[in-house]
């Protein structure tokens, strides 16, 4: 297994692969200034092994996640997940999403490709979060919410049930969502209000 990305996000995929026992084989990143990350020489363009090799992506940032996923469509393996994440057997976990230590993501969930659940984040019964979504650490989205392609739903929030979040909008740490967030918003606060919106 290749990690694409050596950066903080990549030190934590590192350890959710080790967790399972799973080999890590190369690391590269598109930035040339790093060279070495957790004792692997740094590559910036993929191999033709590399290229062969399922690779994961720990890119935090959604919007260069989806731009490097798009590039290196045939090389992104499949869902990967800390061994101390909880995970329901009854849900859908897409191509390319990680899901870090601590997390619980309960039945009848359906979450899409390239999507990030971080540590002690909870995803409650019947969620559906399409592609690109980052739900960070220990924030809480509670039964039936729905959120859209490359939100970002911050450190700490709630998502009280059945509220359904628009795509690209931003959810600031600590907020309580009480009611539906349109596409684009960045929305803070208890409860959320929508301070900006965010260029399409």
């Amino acid at each position: 297994m290749n990690i694409y990305g050596a950066s903080g996000h990549g030190k934590v995929v590192f350890d959710i692969l080790s967790s399972r026992n799973i080999q890590v084989d190369s690391v590269f990143d598109d930035n040339t200034e790093i060279t070495e990350f957790l004792g692997f020489k740094v590559t910036h363009e993929p191999s033709e092994h590399q290229l062969k090799t399922p690779s994961v992506l720990a890119i935090g940032n959604n919007i260069i996640r989806k731009q490097v996923a798009r590039r290196y469509t045939g090389l992104i393996a499949e869902a990967v997940s800390h061994s101390s994440a909880i995970i329901s057997k009854i849900i859908e976990l897409g191509k390319g999403t990680v899901v870090m230590p601590g997390a619980i993501i309960n039945a009848g969930t359906k979450i899409g490709e390239h999507c990030i659940i971080n540590s002690g984040a909870v995803v409650e019964h019947d969620v559906h979060l399409e592609n690109f979504v980052h739900i960070a650490p220990n924030a809480v989205l509670t039964g039936n919410v729905s959120v859209g392609e490359g939100t970002q739903v911050g450190t700490g929030a709630s998502i009280i049930p059945g509220v359904r979040i628009g795509k690209w909008a931003s959810i600031g740490a600590g907020a309580v969502i009480i009611e539906d967030v349109p596409d684009f918003a960045v929305v803070v606060g208890n409860p959320g209000k929508i301070i900006k919106y965010l260029n399409e």
